[in-house]
C-alpha cells in the first residue's frame, strides 16, 4: 500500500510539474505573439517586458502572492520556503503532489495573468511603469481575487464565491479576465497609439511586424494550454484522473479548433478576406472559451464553445476600436469578454454551478482587478508617468527605453 501510494505521488508530482513546464512555455508564446503583432521599432521592448514580468511575478508570488492566495487573503512573507513533506508555511496540503510542485504551477498561472496586460499596453508604454505595475499585480491584485476564489475565502469576509455556486476549473475568469480586467484599466489610462484614431471617427490599421512570429506564438500558446487546462485536473496516477486528463486534452484542442474556423469564417463574412489576425485571435478565444470547464462538455459542445468564443472576438475586436479603446494584440477582447463568455458557458455542462454564482463571481473579480489596477496606474502615472513622449513613440519605443532595435538591418525607415 505504501509503495502504491508512494508511485502516485511521484507520478502525480511529476504531472503536475511537467504541465507547469507547458505553461511556463506560454511565455515564449505571448512574447512571439506579441512581438508579431507590434511594429518593428518596438519588438525589443515587448520582448523585455515579457521575460522581465515572468521573473517579477515568480519573485512577488514566492514572497506573499502564494500566501496571500491560500492563507485566507491574508498578507504574510512567504520565507519561510516550501518543503515537500506538506509544511507550505500556509497550510497543509492535502493533495497527493508536491506542495512546492503546486507553487510552482500556480506561480506560472500569474506570469500568465500579467502577460495578457503587456500586449493591451504595447508601443506607448514606459517600460519600468509597466514593470512596477507588474509587481503590485503579481503581488496583491491577482493573489486577492484569487484567495476569494481558488483559495476559497470569503469576499471581504461576506460570501464565498464557491458556496453561490461559481465555478472555474482553470481560469477563463479567475486569470484570464483579471488579466483583461487590468489591461483594460492600462490601455484607458494611456491613451490610444498616435495615428490610430483620426478626429473624423476613422480607424486606422496598424500592422504588425512580423505574422510568422504572430502564428508561431499562436502555436505555442495552443500547445501550452493542453498544460494549463491538463494540470487543472491536478493528478493523473489514477484510472478516474487519467480518464479526466485526456478528456480535458481533447476538449480543449477541438474548442481551439472551433474558435478558429469560426473566426475566419466570419472574418470572410465581415471583411472579404481570410484575415489571418483574426484567425489566431479565434483559436486563443476558443481556448480561452474552454478554459473555464474543459472537463464536462462533449467534445461537439467543446467546439461549439470555441466557436462562439471565435464569432465573439470578431465582433468584439471591431466593436473595442469603434469605441476607440486601442488594443493592438486584441487581449481584452480574447482574454475579458471571452473569459467572461467561458464563466457563462459554465453551468450548461456542470450541475454544480450555477448562472447567478458565475455573474456574481464575475463581477466581484472585475470590479476587483479593474478598480485596483486603476489605482495603481494612476498613481504610477502621477509619480513616474506611463506613457512615452510623442517623439519617443514615433521613433520606437525600443531605443527610448531599450538602447538597441529587434531588426537593426531593416528599421532605418520608422513608421
Amino acid at each position: 500500500m505504501e509503495i502504491t501510494f508512494e508511485l502516485g505521488y511521484a507520478l502525480d508530482t511529476f504531472y503536475f510539474l511537467i504541465c507547469g513546464a507547458l505553461v511556463m512555455w506560454m511565455a515564449a508564446g505571448f512574447s512571439m505573439l506579441e512581438a508579431g503583432l507590434v511594429r518593428a521599432k518596438n519588438t525589443t521592448e515587448i520582448l523585455t517586458k515579457n521575460i522581465a514580468l515572468y521573473a517579477i511575478a515568480c519573485i512577488m508570488y514566492m514572497v506573499c502572492g502564494y500566501s496571500i492566495m491560500y492563507g485566507g487573503g491574508e498578507f504574510t512573507l512567504f520565507l519561510s520556503g516550501i518543503t515537500g513533506d506538506g509544511a507550505t508555511g500556509v497550510a497543509e496540503d492535502p493533495a497527493t503532489y508536491a506542495p512546492s510542485a503546486d507553487f510552482f504551477f500556480q506561480v506560472v498561472f500569474v506570469a500568465t495573468a500579467m502577460s495578457i496586460v503587456s500586449g493591451a499596453v504595447a508601443e506607448r508604454m514606459k517600460l519600468w511603469a509597466f514593470l512596477a505595475f507588474a509587481v503590485v499585480m503579481c503581488g496583491f491584485i491577482y493573489p486577492m481575487q484569487g484567495a476569494w476564489t481558488w483559495g476559497g475565502a470569503a469576499v471581504f469576509g461576506m460570501y464565498t464565491l464557491g458556496d453561490l455556486g461559481f465555478s472555474d476549473f482553470a481560469g477563463s475568469g479567475i486569470v484570464h479576465m483579471a488579466g483583461a480586467s487590468a489591461a483594460l484599466a492600462g490601455v484607458l489610462v494611456l491613451g490610444a497609439r498616435k495615428g490610430k484614431y483620426t478626429a473624423d471617427g476613422k480607424i486606422n490599421a496598424i500592422p504588425g511586424a512580423n505574422l510568422p512570429l504572430a502564428a508561431l506564438g499562436t502555436f505555442i500558446l495552443w500547445m501550452g494550454w493542453f498544460g494549463f487546462n491538463g494540470g487543472s485536473v491536478l493528478a493523473t496516477a489514477s484510472v478516474e484522473s487519467a480518464n479526466s486528463v485526456a478528456v480535458v486534452f481533447m476538449n480543449t484542442n477541438a474548442a481551439a479548433a472551433g474558435g478558429t474556423v469560426a473566426a475566419l469564417l466570419l472574418a470572410r463574412v465581415l471583411f472579404g478576406k481570410a484575415d489571418l489576425t483574426m484567425a489566431l485571435n479565434g483559436a486563443l478565444a476558443g481556448l480561452v472559451a474552454i478554459t473555464a470547464e474543459p472537463s464536462t462538455p462533449t467534445p461537439l459542445q467543446a467546439t461549439i464553445f470555441g466557436a462562439l468564443g471565435g464569432v465573439l472576438v470578431v465582433f468584439s475586436i471591431t466593436t473595442l476600436d469603434k469605441l476607440k479603446i486601442d488594443d493592438p494584440v486584441g487581449a481584452i477582447s480574447v482574454h475579458g469578454v471571452v473569459g467572461l463568455l467561458g464563466l457563462l458557458l459554465v453551468p450548461l455542462t456542470n450541475e454544480g454551478a450555477k448562472f447567478s454564482g458565475q455573474l456574481i463571481g464575475a463581477v466581484t473579480i472585475f470590479v476587483w482587478v479593474f478598480a485596483v489596477s486603476m489605482v495603481v496606474w494612476l498613481a504610477l502615472k502621477a509619480v513616474m508617468g506611463v506613457r512615452v513622449s510623442e517623439e519617443e513613440e514615433f521613433e520606437g519605443v525600443d531605443m527610448a527605453e531599450c538602447g538597441l532595435e529587434a531588426y537593426p538591418d531593416f528599421t532605418s525607415n520608422r513608421s
